[in-house]
Parts: structure tokens; C-alpha cells; sequence
């Protein structure tokens, strides 16, 4: 990979030495995600076309950024659109200077698309299990989902993966993250967001930015969506006042995902007692129809308590493995997140670092890390009069080898927008 980096990069250096330094910056991530397709594509079990399709999608949103202080010179920029671009530039040195997360240059730009959902993610988990099957990706090791830029490219890989016996999920996902490959723009479909959501949203993909284990993708969205949620409480109770109208609406946002991550948990030990009690296949698949029923309305009596997450239909869906899993990535473990906090006596960026350093001391368990550290924290009660019960262990969700793994390209799709958010 370095011979070629250097042969392109001497093939291009004239043009480097007198086009504009806004497009010679373009054209270096642009190179770069080249570079990275070429080396994808002498991977053994790669799909080329799927490759040249990612490549060519980032590529896209590279190349068409334009940077945001320049939108906000337009005078005719609706005023809503503008307290949102400049949300977002406050959001990134918020998080910069007060969080020390690695912003960079991520979100000094924004990309207009012309659609809602960038990325079809499929998931996929066997009927009697909540463990995810697994793709593998070049650099980010293996995750529970693949991301496709055409719906029915996505519901045919759903089809095939049906026909092998698993439970399949499609959903959307309105932003992806490069993980600091690249400096990500803004989507402006993200501009459909409100501040506070779009304020947790930036800082979730900043956490990604800052710190991404390989092959456990169940922590780093977990980790990024609760920072995400404190970061915009933080935020706005830091530039606007704690008693805000933004900064309340945030904690009305923190507390629900603390409510819904307490209520997946409880409803995940119930499948978990069924999937493990020895019984017949078919008798479990039988049985965990009124199990989904009863999580359907669960979840109806829980949501008009919920802000910000009142969008799932968890009552209305039709529930299997693979729509709970894709819950379950993102919000596992909350409750040793709030601990640690509290150990870290409300600092968020003490907390944010405590949590990635315990995460590179354990890289094979770091939920486990961070329970063991959260043990001396004292119990907490929710503002909605929840209370979080004492913390226990439960057995870490196994990996689930991928037969014949699919490769794709970064950027990897997150559902920060689309789940978390």
C-alpha cells in the first residue's frame, strides 16, 4: 500500500502545487478513499462492485462538501437552518475544549444529499439466539450489520440471509462515520433533527472519532450513544443555562435512553431464559411469539413516558431477534456508564476517558472493566422515579464467526441518527 500511495501521490503532485488548497484537501481524502478500495479489493473474499460502490458514495459526499461558515454568509439561509449550522460549529469546539474528544476537521462542512436514509443496514441473527451474525470489514474487524446504498440491494441480502435460517432487520441510517479516516461534512438531512438531537448526534460520531474498538461494535455504540446523550446535556447546560429550555429537553432525552436501556435489559433476560432452558428448537420458536407480544406492550405502557425515542414502534413492530439486537447494540449497559460517572463525580470528560482507558485495559471485555470499576459507586435514582437496580454481570453477547465473511469499504454506517437518536 505504500508504494502505491507514493507513485499516485508523485503522479499527482503537480496538480496538488496549483489547484486551491480548499480542493487540494478534497482531492487528498478522495485519493485516500482509493487507496483504501484498491487495497480492500486484494482482500480474498472481497465483492468488487460492492467496493467501487462504497468508494464511489464516499467519494461523492467528499468531494460536494462546502464549509459551513461560508452557508451561514448566505443571507437568505432559512433562520432555522442557521441555528443548526451553527449549532453545530458550537457543538464541535464544545466538544474540542471542554470533552477533548478529537473533532479535527469533522463537521466544519456540510454535504447536501438528496435523500433520507444514505444507508440500508442489514442485520441478521439466528431465530433461537441474540447473537448478531457478523460481517467483516476491512479495518473495523467484524460488525452485526451491512450497509447498502440501494433498498433492494438490501432487502435481497435480507432474502438470502432469510433463507439460511436467520431472523433479518432492515433499517435505515441517516449518517455513517469514517471513524477519522476522512473529515466528515454534515449531512443535511441531519438538518431535520432539532438542536438537541442534533447536538448528540455530532457528539456521538466524535466519541466514534475519538475512540472505536475493533470487532466489538456493541460497546463503541453504546459508549458514543450515552456520551452522545450526556454531551448534549453538557452542552446546552454549559452555553444556554442548566435550566434552558434546550438544556431540560437534553435531560429529558438522558433520562429516557437510561429508562429504555433499563427496560431492554429486562426483556432481554426473558428471551435469554427461554433461548438457554434446553428445550426443542420448535418449541422455543413457538414460545417467544407470546414473549414478543408481551414486549410489544411492554414497550406501549413505557413510551409515552420516553422523549426523544417515542419514535420507535417497539409496540407496533413486528418483533424478532435481529430488531431487538439492533437495540440492544446501542444501548447496553447504561446503568455502569452512569456509575462510572458518578465515581468521576459528574466530570463528563474525566468520564469519557476513564471510559476508553478501561476499554484498551480490557479490549476483549471492556463492559466487564467498566462494571468492575463501577462497583463502588453509590445506587442512583432516575429523575422519573426509576431506580436503576444494582449492578450484576450478565455474560457478554458471543461472537458469531461470519461463514465466507462479506468485506466492505469504510465509511461504516452508524445509526446514531437513525437508533440512538
Amino acid at each position: 500500500m505504500n508504494s502505491l500511495f507514493v507513485s499516485y501521490r508523485t503522479g499527482m503532485s503537480h496538480l496538488w502545487s496549483i489547484w486551491p488548497s480548499a480542493l487540494l484537501g478534497q482531492l487528498r481524502a478522495v485519493t485516500i478513499a482509493l487507496l483504501l478500495s484498491a487495497l480492500c479489493a486484494g482482500l480474498a473474499g472481497c465483492d468488487a462492485s460492492y467496493i467501487a460502490r462504497g468508494a464511489y458514495e464516499e467519494m461523492r459526499l467528499l468531494w460536494n462538501r462546502k464549509p459551513i461558515s461560508r452557508e451561514l454568509a448566505n443571507r437568505d439561509l432559512p433562520a432555522d437552518v442557521r441555528a443548526k449550522l451553527e449549532t453545530v460549529l458550537e457543538v464541535r469546539k464544545f466538544a474540542a475544549d471542554n470533552l477533548q474528544l478529537n473533532v479535527g476537521g469533522a463537521y466544519k462542512t456540510v454535504t447536501q444529499v438528496d435523500q433520507r436514509a444514505i444507508v440500508w443496514v442489514v442485520m441478521a441473527a439466528p431465530r433461537d439466539s441474540l447473537k448478531p451474525y457478523l460481517w467483516w470489514f476491512p479495518i473495523v474487524g467484524y460488525v452485526p450489520y451491512r450497509g447498502y446504498f440501494s433498498r433492494d440491494q438490501a432487502k435481497a441480502e435480507a432474502a438470502t440471509m432469510e433463507a439460511g435460517g436467520y431472523d433479518t432487520y432492515i433499517r435505515p441510517a441517516i449518517a455513517f462515520s469514517s471513524l477519522g479516516f476522512f473529515n466528515d461534512p454534515l449531512l443535511s438531512n441531519l438538518l431535520d433533527l432539532d438542536r438537541v438531537e442534533l447536538a448528540g448526534v455530532i457528539t456521538h460520531e466524535l466519541f466514534h472519532r475519538t475512540y472505536f474498538l475493533k470487532s466489538d461494535v456493541m460497546f463503541d455504540e453504546s459508549a458514543a450513544s450515552w456520551v452522545g446523550s450526556h454531551g448534549a446535556v453538557a452542552f446546552f447546560s454549559s452555553t444556554e443555562g442548566s435550566n434552558s429550555p434546550d438544556a431540560v429537553a437534553a435531560r429529558d432525552v438522558l433520562a429516557s435512553d437510561l429508562r429504555f436501556a433499563l427496560f431492554l435489559q429486562q426483556e432481554e433476560a426473558r428471551l435469554l431464559r427461554l433461548y438457554d432452558s434446553g428445550l426443542p428448537k420448535d418449541e422455543i420458536l413457538k414460545r417467544r411469539v407470546k414473549i414478543f407480544a408481551e414486549i410489544n406492550s411492554d414497550y406501549a405502557r413505557l413510551k409515552p413516558t420516553l422523549s426523544g425515542l417515542e419514535r420507535f414502534d417497539l409496540d407496533k413492530e413486528k418483533l424478532n431477534n435481529a430488531v431487538l439486537v439492533n437495540y440492544l447494540i446501542y444501548f447496553h449497559d447504561f446503568d455502569n456508564f452512569e456509575a462510572l460517572e458518578r465515581l468521576h463525580h459528574g466530570d463528563l470528560s474525566a468520564t469519557i476517558k476513564g471510559i476508553i482507558e478501561l476499554a484498551k485495559s480490557e479490549p476483549e471485555d471492556p463492559f466487564d472493566a467498566i462494571w468492575r470499576a463501577a462497583q463502588s459507586a453509590p445506587p442512583a435514582r432516575l429523575q422519573s422515579g426509576y431506580v436503576m437496580p444494582p449492578t450484576t454481570r450478565a455474560e457478554p453477547a458471543e461472537s458469531v464467526a461470519s461463514p465466507g465473511g462479506a468485506t466492505a469499504l469504510l465509511p461504516v454506517p452508524s445509526a446514531s441518527a437513525s437508533v440512538a437518536r
